[in-house]
């Protein structure tokens, strides 16, 4: 059985890297020549709240061949269409993508390799990438788990082995209500990888300041709204209910919630959004598939979002050079 992690970057060098480390064979690839030189000659070395060095097979798409059982996706989702139909010639005809991507991106893989072809998978944990072949994990150690499920009724026949690769690193909790656990993922990046890029800075100091946490609670309380019009169950995130933590229906409940917002996220406090790394680095961002995912939402279901719609509107200033990321940018808001 092959397998390759595709648009193996901070969170793919070191799914990777522990993956091998267990003594499994995946292959990791990157269009980043430098990134793939360095885990070629030296590893990957992996910083922050571990630290271990890890030889890895790693090579650039243009010398992929052959074809794969399981491919990780993890590059960015605005290149779908592209990167999705390059990939379903590498797939065996039972091959199965498994998409690491934010927002909901599922059902646009599947209408190119057919639904009983996808797996989709949310993290619980942060990565960065450091320089090339080394990347930080952000996150606390016990708080590496993943979720793990499937839009088609009809499960791959890989499932299994998808997730004993995955358990190499972490838990991994099989989710009937797979939709329900997108919402739990991609309202924790609506709500703290939209602030960290807007304010430039990690989820803990987006979370700390009474005036970005207003905003950062009111960005929960928008996808946790539209998805209660949507008739959507929004599933718990490490046995935790966030739905019952941080909504409220009156004023003492939105207090507790207020106060609760930068304990939740300890664990996670130095993290920083992958749309602040874009930024930094004068690329795009995928704020489209995760603020813009709630907006679209709550459009179709009759939810207003205004503070969502903020967001999108302030970090594509950003991409264009109008703005730059700050906490000056809350006056906005």
């Amino acid at each position: 059985m092959r397998v390759a992690i595709y648009g193996a970057g901070s969170l793919g060098t070191i799914l990777g890297a522990y993956v091998s480390k267990a003594g499994a064979e995946i292959e990791l690839i990157n269009r980043n020549k430098a990134h793939v030189k360095a885990l070629q000659s030296s590893g990957a070395t992996i910083v922050g709240t571990v630290q271990f060095c890890q030889p890895v097979i790693a090579y650039t798409p243009d010398e992929m061949s052959g074809q794969y059982d399981i491919i990780f996706l993890m590059t960015k989702q605005q290149y779908n269409h592209e990167v999705v139909n390059m990939l379903k010639k590498y797939l065996t005809t039972d091959g199965v993508l498994v998409t690491f991507q934010n927002g909901l991106p599922e059902m646009q893989i599947a209408s190119i390799v057919g639904e009983e072809r996808v797996l989709g998978c949310t993290v619980a944990w942060g990565a960065t990438l450091q320089l090339p072949g080394v990347c930080e994990l952000t996150s606390s150690p016990d708080a590496l788990s993943f979720s793990l499920g499937a839009i088609s009724n009809q499960r791959s026949k890989h499932f299994d082995r998808v997730k004993e690769l995955l358990e190499m690193m972490g838990t991994v909790d099989e989710e009937e209500n797979f939709i329900g656990t997108r919402w739990s993922k991609l309202l924790i990046n609506a709500a703290f990888s939209g602030m960290s890029a807007v304010l430039g800075c990690t989820f803990g100091d987006a979370a700390q300041p009474r005036a970005s946490r207003r905003i950062v609670q009111a960005l929960i309380k928008e996808c946790i709204d539209v998805c209660q019009a949507g008739n959507i169950r929004i599933e718990p995130v490490q046995g935790k209910d966030i739905v019952k933590l941080l909504n409220y229906t009156n004023s003492l409940k939105r207090v507790f919630s207020f106060f609760i917002i930068p304990i939740a996220i300890r664990k996670h406090a130095k993290l920083k959004a992958s749309m602040l790394q874009d930024l930094e680095k004068g690329k795009l961002t995928e704020v489209d598939a995760i603020n813009g995912a709630v907006s679209d939402y709550g459009r179709k279901v009759g939810c207003p979002t205004p503070m969502n719609d903020r967001v999108v509107e302030i970090i594509h200033k950003i991409e264009r050079g109008e703005l730059t990321p700050g906490f000056d940018n809350l006056k906005f808001f």
